[in-house]
């Protein structure tokens, strides 16, 4: 007989370090909303052990959510990998289900990049026509992929090492972007008139980039950030005049598109009572909509 103590499906979040995730908070909140007895652990686990862990997932597994750098290793260990996810070459997101026969199998796909559209959509941006990414590194990837979705034309791409962001031309052409590469200390210059700018520089390092005298009117900057809250850049960026969209409502939005994935097997599907859900996935980090992040 089943041990009743045990949860009939197991998910987990990957990451070194990991121990500081919120995914499971946003998770488990998410299942009791639905009623499930499903369990998330954060799990500690480097790329140099992803495979093994991967291949010792049991049946009782339904999947797993990964953590940089494991989103780019984990996908020579899947048997699918969804469109955005090659494009972004990059899956967060590891769905487990047996085959007509009974196996195993695994589809990777990428929530990022949904994370991306829907937070900027929840705070009044519908389109982009000329945008700015600040970093060159996995995330901007995902950030070009989602500016595509909101309808860029131009992205100006602003790195410390510009040498390095030529590896998104190819990525540009095939979504059919115009890209322009800058280097950081130059990003004021395309900021300028950009209507949308998504920083993907890892914590407060975009504090060090100088803002243009006046932003466009309404222009969003979406700070991939969550902690520490709030950075250099965003302070910065309200102080004038621009709206800003704190990462954790990317990290929410996309946590949200991963519950869909696991409870129902589609991203585009909502769950059952999926507003209720989505409250309580903010209220278990301290997201309350109509006050400022402040940190969870």
């Amino acid at each position: 007989m089943a041990d009743p103590r045990t949860p009939a499906v197991r998910l987990a979040v990957l990451g070194s370090p990991i121990a500081h995730s919120l995914s499971p908070r946003l998770h488990l909140a998410a299942y009791d909303v639905l009623g499930l007895d499903w369990s998330y652990e954060a799990v500690e686990c480097t790329g140099a052990e992803l495979a093994d862990l991967v291949a010792g997932l049991g049946s009782g597994w339904r999947g797993l959510s990964l953590t940089m750098p494991l989103k780019r290793d984990v996908l020579p260990l899947l048997d699918h990998v969804d469109d955005t996810a090659r494009l972004a070459g990059a899956a967060n997101t590891l769905v487990q289900e047996p085959d007509a026969a009974g196996r195993a199998t695994r589809r990777g796909h990428n929530t990022d990049v949904a994370g991306i559209v829907r937070a900027l959509g929840d705070a009044g941006v519908a389109g982009a026509t000329d945008a700015v990414v600040l970093g060159a590194g996995s995330t901007a990837r995902s950030a070009l992929v989602a500016l595509r979705d909101l309808g860029a034309a131009r992205v100006a791409v602003a790195a410390r090492r510009p040498e390095r962001a030529r590896e998104l031309d190819a990525l540009a052409d095939e979504l059919g972007l115009a890209l322009r590469i800058v280097p950081l200390h130059d990003a004021s210059t395309v900021l300028a008139g950009a209507d949308t700018a998504i920083s993907t520089l890892p914590g407060d390092a975009a504090s060090e980039v100088a803002l243009p005298a006046r932003l466009a009117a309404d222009a969003a900057l979406l700070d991939v950030t969550y902690a520490p809250w709030p950075t250099g850049i965003a302070d910065a960026w309200e102080r004038a005049g621009g709206r800003v969209v704190p990462g954790i409502d990317m990290l929410v939005q996309q946590a949200l598109i991963q519950v869909r994935l696991f409870v129902g097997g589609d991203a585009e599907r909502a769950v059952a009572d999926e507003g209720r859900v989505l409250a309580a996935m903010r209220a278990s980090v301290g997201r309350h909509p109509g006050r400022p992040w402040t940190g969870a």
